[in-house]
Parts: structure tokens; sequence; C-alpha cells
């Protein structure tokens, strides 16, 4: 009883706190990634300024309409380079009041006046040892002309703007090597005056983000892919779906055995109790009663340590979750406390797993319970 008491809190409270994590990852992923993502079937830039995109932006249902022109470039502060993907986002990313979540260093400004400023990924940072707090000394940011033709010097090729850093953000490695400057910023930079890379939007709260989806799709037809959160990313929802399975599998592994130590308990007490087994047949209980007595027990030890272990892993994730005691590393700097978030489905996929594996362990036991009664009435 005491080793399924301790596999199912076990599980229900690992199971928990994957959730905490997996919520965090998904809130700060959320944060750079829109509800919805428009993006050209073919080629890597589409005008916005079309009829269907006019009305869209007037839509009451969007709560942010944004633009985006992204495209790859070299950066350098003061002696080091990186190649970076530059972002230029329209005023209507700064909607979002969660972006100040993922900042580890210095603000979430990309204007300040008339004067641009980017925000930057940790591995830009990590990469060129940018201080934000240095006012003094700017990065510098070179993509490749579109209209360059052959010269001596390669660098008559490519157009170079001057900005300051303003802020250091940490997302995930996807994100972590992005510059995300103005639109404005960008399209000086990037010599693209009119189109954009992806059209990016996000929804007041109550509407259905998959109709929307739908809809969006059928209007724009071919020419456009309109893309949800998971289909933006597909490999880090995989991922987590995977991580989550692996550890479930891992610790049912464990369950599996604390559980089939009852066939171990029962088998020994069927020995002890041959006399009164052979009694009870010789004044009329057939073999079905005493099949029915040995697997309700064996299921009422498995039950009963599970549903104590549910009990005390419930009690310990409420506890985690207002007091934090059981701390992160101290490089996370998002998060002080393991976050843990409690799901209904945990209880019942706990109870479901250890019911199964129960039953499997007490027939197996029910069945040793009658195996050689026969000798042992004729012994008596």
């Amino acid at each position: 009883m005491v080793g399924v008491f301790i596999g199912s809190a076990t599980l229900f409270i690992i199971l928990s706190a994957f959730n905490g994590l997996e919520d965090v990852i998904l809130k700060l992923y959320s944060n750079f990634t829109p509800e919805i993502r428009i993006e050209a079937t073919l080629g890597k830039t589409f005008n916005p300024e079309t009829p269907y995109f006019n009305a869209l932006r007037k839509d009451k249902r969007i709560f942010s309409f944004t633009e985006a022109l992204e495209e790859k470039g070299m950066v350098k502060y003061r002696d080091k380079t990186f190649i970076a993907n530059i972002k230029g986002m329209s005023d209507d990313f700064l909607k979002n009041s969660n972006l100040d979540s993922a900042i580890q260093d210095g603000g979430f400004v990309l204007k300040a006046g008339n004067k641009p400023f980017a925000v930057i990924g940790t591995a830009v940072q990590t990469s060129l040892s940018v201080n934000v707090h240095d006012e003094l000394t700017p990065m510098v940011i070179y993509s490749p002309r579109r209209s360059a033709g052959v010269s001596i010097n390669p660098m008559d090729e490519l157009r170079q703007a001057y900005i300051y850093p303003s802020g250091v953000f940490a997302i995930q490695q996807e994100f972590d090597n992005i510059v995300v400057v103005s639109l404005d910023f960008a399209r000086d930079l990037l010599d693209e005056p009119h189109h954009v890379s992806s059209l990016e939007l996000n929804f007041k709260q109550g509407t259905n983000v998959d109709e929307m989806q739908e809809e969006i799709q059928e209007k724009l037809g071919d020419g456009f892919i309109v893309k949800n959160r998971k289909e933006q990313n597909v490999e880090l929802y995989k991922t987590l779906n995977f991580e989550r399975w692996s550890i479930f599998m891992i610790l049912t592994f464990v369950l599996i055995v604390a559980i089939f130590n009852i066939i171990g308990t029962l088998t020994m007490l069927v020995m002890d109790k041959k006399q009164d087994i052979a009694i009870l047949t010789s004044i009329g209980a057939d073999k079905g009663l005493i099949k029915r007595i040995f697997f309700f027990e064996g299921m009422m030890i498995a039950m009963i340590g599970c549903v104590a272990g549910l009990v005390v892993g419930f009690v310990f994730c409420l506890l985690q979750q207002h007091y934090g005691f059981i701390k992160m590393s101290e490089n996370v700097a998002l998060i002080a406390g393991y976050p843990i978030k409690i799901l209904l489905r945990d209880f019942a996929l706990v109870l479901f797993t250890v019911c199964i594996i129960s039953v499997i362990a007490s027939a197996i036991s029910a069945r040793l319970s009658v195996k050689g009664l026969d000798d042992i009435k004729h012994d008596l």
C-alpha cells in the first residue's frame, strides 16, 4: 500500500509540475507568437494594402493587427558580429501587455521620440556581449542591398544602420536570435517600403480563433497560408507532448513495480491461509468466491494507496502553488518557485492507470489462491 501511495503521489506531482512548466513556456511563447499568422504561399513578402486586409484591420473582433517584416542580417557590436533575424514590427505589436515578462534586462522599447531602439534575444546579447545600459555604443546592422551590383568593395553591397539596444529578452532558442525593431526602421534597412513578410493577428477575449482561421483562409484562398499558434511551431508542441508522455510512461513503470508487489503479498497470504481456504470450500464456498475475496483484497490495497497518494499529492501541489518552497535554479530569473498547474485530467489519469494495473495484478493473485485447492483439502 505504501508503494502504491508513493508511486501515485509522485506521478500526480510530476505531472502537475510539468503542466506548470508547459504553461509558463507556452505563455512566454505566446508573447511573441500571434494567435493567427498570415503568410504568402509563394515568395517572402506580399502587399498588405488590399481591400480584404484593410477590411480585416477594422474587424471589431481583432485586438491587434501587426505588420511584420523579417529578414536575416549581420549585427555588429564593437568588434563582434552575429547573424540574426531582424524583425520589424508595427505599433500594434506593443499592445501586448505581457511583453515585459520576457525581458531579462532593460525594457521593451522600440521607439523613444524619433529615435529607434532594438530589443534583442539572449543569443544575440551573449554572442556580442551587448550592454544595454551603454548609451555610447550602438549596434550596426547590415543587410544586402536589393539593387546591389558587382563592386570591388563588398561593403558597397550592404546597407547599414545604427541602432541602440534597449532590452534583452529570453524565451526559447527559436526566438533568442531575433533583433526586434520598429517596422519603419526595418523598411529603411531592408529597402522594402510597402511589402511585409507576415500579418500577425490577436483577437479579443471570447473570439473563436479556429472559426476566424477558417474564415480568413477561405477568403484569402490558396495564395496565403493562415496558421494558428500550434501550426506556427509544430516542433515545440510535439516536444512538449513527447516529454509529457515519456514522463508518464517512466513513472507508470514505477507504479507497475509497486502494484505487482501485491502479487507477492497476496501469494504469501494464500500460503498462510490455506487451511482457512479449505474450510471455506468445505462449508460451501466455491472457487469463484475464493477468487473474489483475494481479488477485492488486492484492489483495496491498491486503491487505498492510490487515493491517499492523490490526496497527499494534491495538498503538496497546493502548498507549492501558494508558497513556492521548491525553487528553480538561480539562473532562471522569470520564475522563482517551480510552477504547478493542477488539472482534473491528471486525477483521472493516475486513477485509471492504477485501476488497470491493479486489476491485472489482483486477477493473477486471485488465480493463485485456488491453485492446488483440491490437494489442500485432501491433506486436511
